[in-house]
């Protein structure tokens, strides 16, 4: 069995069979499509998503190809969250999103018109304990979120220039932090003239224990949605100047184990051929990516195993190799 000493083997991808430790639940659809995320929302929700209930998704930037579209999380809301409202952060890089009225141009050129939508620092921010954390003992989250009472992660996972890949701890761990003090602390070197100063491993626990302090807030009242579609190696943030996808769309994973859900979108995508998964593989050992997974693990956020239950077929037990098995190359 591989062993990785704390803060160390984020380029190491562990095989399923080298892990320890209790299993959780996780679903799968290759019905990429609104009817796919709805069944993997019914899959989870159980009475766990209930009160005010707030969607992280990430919007995009203007015009962005890949982001997951409009019209599927339309159908979601309207028929399972009709009082639902979608959240977002402001970004902490200059560009069509730094502002508010920014954002709101961008979310209205992307078409995210159907809900409300809270960006939660529009009106200052607020704290939140890390408990356990090396990095941090407390996140600086936009101030509107203890407003809510559940919350539904809605990622697409895909590749990230630093995180190397982006599923829920990024969406979450990135994405509720506010766009000036949380994100700073999580990408900046205090005294550091360079804004992505931190990186690789480091980036990855800090991205993790700014995650472990929102969940925490909300305890059981979190699911978990990530859809692999449009898998470029970049993130939503780069918009229109994201690399091409190079890598097959694979379907719908969903979990109330956040651990366990990017675990699970990790193992699909190394379960591909060579030629289908090798430059998202690329991406995530370059940049250390595992260490999000690791560290998640070693924060007692969740299992690292799980059952991976096939909802297109009467939620069978597959493993990643059988849901991956007739891929086809992105694009035909």
């Amino acid at each position: 069995m591989s062993e990785l000493k704390p803060g160390t083997g984020g380029d190491q991808y562990i095989p399923y069979g080298e892990r320890s430790g209790d299993k959780s639940v996780v679903y799968f659809t290759r019905c990429l499509s609104a009817d796919g995320l709805r069944k993997m929302y019914e899959k989870v929700c159980g009475d766990r998503i209930t009160g005010k209930i707030a969607v992280k998704l990430h919007t995009g930037e203007p015009k962005g190809p890949n982001i997951i579209p409009r019209e599927w999380v339309k159908e979601l809301l309207a028929a399972d969250l009709p009082d639902a409202t979608i959240v977002e952060t402001n970004t902490y890089y200059e560009g069509d999103r730094y502002t508010t009225e920014q954002h709101r141009k961008t979310l209205e050129i992307n078409g995210w018109t159907f809900a409300p939508v809270d960006i939660m620092d529009e009106k200052g921010t607020t704290t939140l304990p890390v408990k356990g954390g090396k990095w941090f003992s407390e996140m600086t989250v936009g101030a509107s979120m203890p407003d809510y009472d559940s919350l539904v992660v809605l990622t697409h996972f895909k590749g990230h220039l630093m995180g190397g890949f982006g599923g829920s701890n990024k969406n979450i761990g990135i994405g509720c932090a506010d766009g000036r003090i949380g994100k700073k602390a999580i990408h900046t070197a205090k005294g550091s003239g360079n804004m992505w100063s931190i990186a690789e491993e480091e980036l990855m626990e800090r991205i993790t224990e700014s995650t472990k302090a929102t969940i925490d807030s909300f305890g059981e009242h979190v699911i978990y949605i990530n859809v692999l579609r449009n898998m470029s190696v970049d993130c939503d943030c780069m918009g229109v100047d994201a690399a091409p996808v190079v890598t097959p769309n694979v379907g719908i994973v969903a979990s109330t184990d956040i651990l366990a859900v990017d675990q699970a979108s990790v193992d699909l995508v190394y379960a591909m051929k060579p030629s289908d998964n090798a430059a998202l593989v690329v991406r995530m050992e370059s940049r250390h990516a595992h260490r999000q997974l690791s560290y998640m693990k070693e924060m007692g956020m969740g299992n690292d195993r799980y059952t991976l239950l096939d909802t297109d077929h009467d939620d069978a037990e597959i493993t990643a190799a059988d849901a991956v098995a007739h891929v086809v190359p992105f694009g035909k």
